[in-house]
């Protein structure tokens, strides 16, 4: 099951996570929002122990989606160091998901920031 993340738990959950974590920014009126929860439960299976995925509801959550521009439903925003490096907003192709997780991962392995 993906990680559920809030206001509270954001720094700690996300942002000082060792490795990368693919956040979905979420609303439950949201339908894209809601095709893409069996992607990302398949995902945080796929990346166990490598990666994190994780949700925050934005209507929630408000703080955290307005601290990082968060404007229509879904973005993903993926982060690694405690920083994004990457963000795209819309339902995205699992095929997509990876490649960015992957890249994040061997980024994060090999010391470089992208």
């Amino acid at each position: 099951m993906t990680l559920s993340v809030t206001d509270a738990t954001f720094a700690d959950e996300v942002l000082g996570a060792y490795a990368p974590v693919l956040v979905e920014f979420w609303a439950e009126w949201c339908p894209p929002c809601h095709k893409m929860a069996p992607v990302l439960d398949q995902l945080t299976g796929e990346y166990a122990g490598r990666a994190q995925v994780a949700k925050l509801n934005a209507d929630e959550n408000p703080a955290t989606a307005r601290a990082y521009g968060i404007m229509a439903m879904p973005t993903f925003a993926l982060f690694s160091g405690g920083e994004v490096v990457w963000q795209v907003v819309g339902a995205q192709p699992a095929g997509r998901l990876r490649a960015k997780l992957d890249e994040a991962i061997s980024a994060a392995a090999s010391g470089v920031r992208r």
